[in-house]
This record gives structure tokens, C-alpha cells and sequence, in this order.
């Protein structure tokens, strides 16, 4: 039976393949007997005559140097509104507050970590958070919000003839949010379970993030921690939160930005909403007037000593790493100097000591050619450069066995000082100008880059500086630039912060002593001359 089912099968395929190949042969009989009314593309098009013209391509109109789609409105309360036309049919649309962790110098510090987790809670026109969701479903979006140490951002994705909606369910939630006592207990339990979660992960980037800025800044705005102090969540309560709502949500201190809407209908829905109707939390009290207070730069040692190792039963073990992030003051975003800090940003690189990545991950930069490539016990290594308002911070972050925390400080003070020691190299240069401008350009690609990008230079240069414009301020950034400014960063009094088993971390003097400039054979320090 099976010997006589194989020959049945045999035959099958045989025909098949009879009749497929009959098929093809037919196929290419009739295709090579009929002209085909498509040029080959392996001969070069003709050249055009009145017998035979060949169609001119038609090229889309170079907009200005200033993208003339770009619009912003100021509304009779101060409110800005900005916009930008875009293609597709989703738009995004925004809200980008002068707020943040900088501004709760007279709170308890975690003020802006428990609004946005309270953000599109209920509201006056919803009752929770999932009302709120079932209603951007209709609107074939989604809302969220992200609090930073300069501002806060409210935001979200719908279609774009869905403007009113969307700007409705924004209002709501920075406008009419209860902010109730229930609320409040619930989103304190998210927070302590978020602080606990950042202790199980394998890198401790945000609270390093956290703990160099306070070592920069001290107790002044940007060392103001932006992740909620565990001891503080048991502070929080409705009252403080209002007051905050009240001293800066403030229409001239909010800026208004969506990508890819008619401007005009956007004005339009943003004076109803938000100018309109004035905010619930609003009373006839006398305005609370805002910190105004200026970053001060100070520099410092802060640790966070951590002598047991994580643990976590039944899972693999992370590896038992010290961290730590030496940094120096740098440039505001207003100072035409940021772009050469992010130029040099891009060339000190870094990263993980393992990556899937080639050249475009930054695998030529200094910080792995020098560091990891060379130091198999370095396990991360990676140059960070934050710019706000009126200052700036350059650091990097490094972690490796608790044992290695001496060669740690060695091996990043070192590459500090290459800066001053050794010349620029104009093809590295070039690299990293290409590769930031890269970064930028494809960035800008997403619609939601776009808005926040737009948002955040309204609210703090009152204009927007088209990407040809930053395009070109990167491209002219020079060797010359870099060690010019090398040297004014490194004049600053250097900031460092450890988390981790610190026994072996050897103290801010062999920092200090790690950062002496050799120039013709005498030491001096590079800071404090």
C-alpha cells in the first residue's frame, strides 16, 4: 500500500510540475512576443525629441530657512500656542509647563513625581483614568505625561480631525483635575513600588542622574531631586499639590505646540478651553509668586553607600557594580557653546561593555576606544550633557567591580585630561559632528519629537530654531571650539557622585589629584588656577 501510494504521489507532482512549467513557458512566450509599454531597466531612457518626449519629474518647493509652516499665537492670558503642518493623519498635540523639580525648593521634594502619576486621573468631566482612555479610543489616540527637573509635559496622539477632543481631555487634566485624598494614597503606593523597582534593574542611571545633579547643585533648583525621596511620599497630600497647581500652572508660564493641525482651528479650541474657562484649583487668593531662583553651580562629593549586594531568589544575579559619575559645570541652552557640548558629547561617546552595534553606535568614539575596549573590567562607560535655562552639566557615568572603584576615578580623569593634553583629531571631529547632526535629523523624523522639540523652545526661547538652523550651528563647530571650551569646563570644580559598595572608593582628593594638567613637565590643577 505505501509503495503504491508513493507512486501516486510520484505522478501528482510529476503532472504539476508539467503543467508549471507549460504555464511558465506559455507566460514567456506571450511576454517576449508583446512590446512592453515599460522602459528596460538596463538601457539608459532616450533622450527626449518632440517624437518621443519624456516627462519632466516635478520636485516638491524648498521651503524657507524658517519652515514658513511654522505659527505661534499668544493668547490674551500669556498662553503661547505654537504649531507646525506635518503629513499623516494622526497630529500631536501638547502642553510644555515652566514646572518641574527645580521649582520645589519650598516643598517637599517629589511634588512633580505625584502629579504625573496623578496625571488623566478624574477630572470634572471624568471619572477615572479609564474613562479618560475610553475616550481617546474614540479619538484614535492615547494621552500621557513626563515630568523632568525643568518642565512638565502633557501630551498626546490623535487623528488629526479629532483637535477639540483632544484639547478637551487635556484641559481637563490640567485644568480641572480633582486630585482627590483616595487618588493621592493609590499613586504613593506606585511610587514606593517604582523607588523599589529602580534598586532591580541592572544599571542605576536615573538615580546617578539624580544623585550628580544634587552633588553639582546641592539643595538649589536642578540638585532638587526629581525622583520622590522615599521619606517624602508620606508628605505628599492634596493640599500641597493644589498649592503647587495654583503658584505654576499658570497660562504665561504654558506653552501650547501640536504638529500637523491647522493652526488657526488649533488657537481657536486652546482660547476655549484655556482661555476661556479659568482653572478649577484657581481661586481669588493673591497670585503665590513663582521661584525665580537661579541655578548655582558648586560642585562636591555626594555617596550613596550600598555594602550588600542585590539580591533577587530564584533569578539570575546582576553583577555586584560600584557607580560612578564625575561631572563638571557646562553650557545653558541659550549659549551658543551648547552646540560644541554636544559635539563633544557625541565624541567622548560610550556605552555598555557589550554591544550588538557597529561605527554608527558610536563604537569609534573615545570612551570605547580608550576605555572599554581596552579595560575588560569596565563594565559602563558613557558621557551624558544636560542643558537647561541657565546652566548646564557634563559628566560621566562609569561602573565597575566595587574592588575596581580606585581605577575607575584613574581611568575618567584621565580621558577629562586628554582633553587638554592631546589635540583633536579633525577626523574624529568630523564623526562626531556627523553623527550629531544625525541624531537630530532623525529625531526630528517622529511626530512626537517634533511637538516636544517645538514646545520646549517656545516656552524657553520664546521662538523656534528651524533644524537647518541647529543643522548648521553643529557643522560649525570646530577642533578649536572643543578645546576652548574643554578648558572652561574643566575650570569648574569638578562634581562627583558614587552609589554602590564604596570601601574601596579612594575619596574626592584622588579626584582632584586625577585632574592635574601635565603641560611642559609641571603639574598644576586645571581648576581653580
Amino acid at each position: 500500500m505505501l509503495k503504491m501510494a508513493s507512486r501516486i504521489l510520484l505522478g501528482n507532482l510529476r503532472k504539476s510540475q508539467s503543467c508549471f512549467q507549460r504555464s511558465s513557458n506559455h507566460y514567456l512566450k506571450n511576454t517576449l512576443s508583446t512590446k512592453s509599454i515599460f522602459p528596460p531597466l538596463n538601457v539608459p531612457l532616450e533622450i527626449s525629441s518632440p517624437e518621443k518626449p519624456v516627462i519632466k519629474p516635478v520636485y516638491k518647493k524648498q521651503s524657507s530657512a524658517n519652515e514658513a509652516t511654522f505659527k505661534i499665537t499668544t493668547l490674551s492670558n500669556g498662553l503661547k500656542v505654537a504649531s507646525e503642518d506635518s503629513f499623516g493623519q494622526f497630529c500631536t498635540i501638547g502642553a510644555v509647563l515652566d514646572a518641574g523639580s527645580r521649582y520645589e525648593v519650598d516643598y517637599p521634594s517629589g511634588i512633580t513625581h505625584m502629579l504625573e502619576k496623578l496625571a488623566f486621573q478624574s477630572t470634572e468631566k471624568y471619572e477615572n483614568n479609564d474613562e479618560i482612555t475610553q475616550a481617546m479610543e474614540k479619538l484614535g489616540g492615547h494621552v500621557d505625561c513626563q515630568a523632568f527637573r525643568d518642565c512638565i509635559i502633557y501630551a498626546g496622539s490623535a487623528f488629526k480631525y479629532n483637535i477639540e477632543g483632544l484639547i478637551d481631555i487635556l484641559s481637563q487634566a490640567m485644568w480641572n483635575a480633582n486630585i482627590a485624598k483616595e487618588e493621592v494614597d493609590e499613586q504613593k503606593q506606585t511610587i514606593a513600588f517604582e523607588l523599589e523597582s529602580l534598586d532591580y534593574r541592572p544599571d542605576f542611571e536615573p538615580q546617578l542622574t539624580d544623585l550628580i545633579h544634587s552633588a553639582a547643585f546641592k539643595d538649589n533648583t536642578l540638585g532638587l531631586p526629581k525622583l520622590c525621596p522615599e521619606e517624602n511620599i508620606d508628605l505628599l497630600n492634596p493640599d500641597i499639590l493644589q498649592h503647587y497647581l495654583h503658584r505654576y500652572y499658570r497660562p504665561d508660564r504654558i506653552t501650547i505646540a501640536g504638529v500637523n493641525v491647522n493652526h488657526d482651528e488649533l488657537v481657536k479650541h486652546c482660547d476655549k478651553y484655556f482661555n476661556t474657562k479659568a482653572p478649577s484649583w484657581l481661586s481669588n487668593e493673591k497670585v503665590i509668586v513663582p521661584d525665580h531662583s537661579v541655578a548655582q553651580y558648586v560642585g562636591g562629593l555626594l555617596k550613596d553607600h550600598r555594602p550588600e549586594p542585590r539580591l533577587q531568589p530564584g533569578i539570575t544575579q546582576f553583577p555586584e557594580l560600584t557607580h560612578i559619575a564625575i561631572g563638571f559645570e557646562s553650557a545653558k541652552y541659550t549659549d551658543p557653546d551648547m552646540f560644541g557640548f554636544a559635539v563633544l558629547n557625541l565624541l567622548l561617546g560610550g556605552g555598555g561593555s557589550f554591544s550588538a552595534g557597529g561605527p554608527g553606535k558610536g563604537m569609534y568614539s573615545r570612551l570605547y576606544t580608550n576605555v572599554l575596549n581596552r579595560r575588560h573590567w569596565m563594565f559602563s562607560s558613557t558621557a551624558y550633557n544636560h542643558s537647561y535655562v541657565d546652566t548646564g552639566l557634563f559628566c560621566i557615568h562609569s561602573s565597575a567591580h566595587p574592588n575596581d572603584a580606585e581605577e575607575i576615578i584613574k581611568v575618567i580623569t584621565q580621558e577629562y585630561s586628554k582633553l587638554l593634553m592631546e589635540p583633536f583629531n579633525e577626523i574624529e571631529v568630523a564623526r562626531a559632528k556627523k553623527q550629531t547632526q544625525s541624531m537630530l535629523m532623525m529625531n526630528l523624523e517622529s511626530r512626537i519629537v517634533r511637538f516636544e522639540d517645538m514646545g520646549r523652545q517656545v516656552l524657553g526661547l520664546g521662538e523656534r530654531k528651524s533644524p537647518k538652523e541647529l543643522y548648521e550651528s553643529i557643522e560649525s563647530v570646530t577642533a578649536a571650539d572643543l578645546r576652548r571650551i574643554s578648558e572652561k569646563m574643566l575650570s569648574t570644580k569638578p562634581s562627583v557622585a558614587a552609589i554602590g559598595n564604596l570601601d574601596r572608593f579612594p575619596g574626592y582628593g584622588e579626584v582632584e589629584k586625577g585632574l592635574l594638567k601635565r603641560q611642559k613637565g609641571i603639574g598644576r590643577y586645571i581648576f581653580g588656577q
